[in-house]
């Protein structure tokens, strides 16, 4: 199974054992950012267009921001937001 797939069905195996679970049709993915300044970039552009999300920052890292979780959103707005993002793909 190809490392992105891997990623994406991970996320998607957290929502579904989330407590509340999830509504019906969301779809789980996983998105490459080249670095954290990248990852900070696009975390500015999901917030000045109200997205929900969770910021994942490692303190054994320094607090660096590693990750964003998304919540549930229309399609379309995270589409226009994060179409320019390359998925996740196995690093060699």
């Amino acid at each position: 199974m190809p490392f992105g797939l891997i990623c994406a069905q991970l996320i998607h195996a957290a929502g579904e054992s989330s407590p509340g679970g999830l509504p019906d049709g969301t779809f789980a993915v996983a998105l490459a950012a080249k670095n954290e300044t990248e990852l900070l970039a696009i975390e500015c552009r999901l917030l000045d267009a109200d997205v929900s999300l969770r910021s994942i920052r490692e303190p054994d890292l320094g607090g660096s921001l590693t990750a964003l979780g998304l919540t549930p959103a229309p399609k379309s707005k995270l589409y226009r937001l994060l179409s320019s993002i390359p998925l996740l793909k196995e690093v060699a």
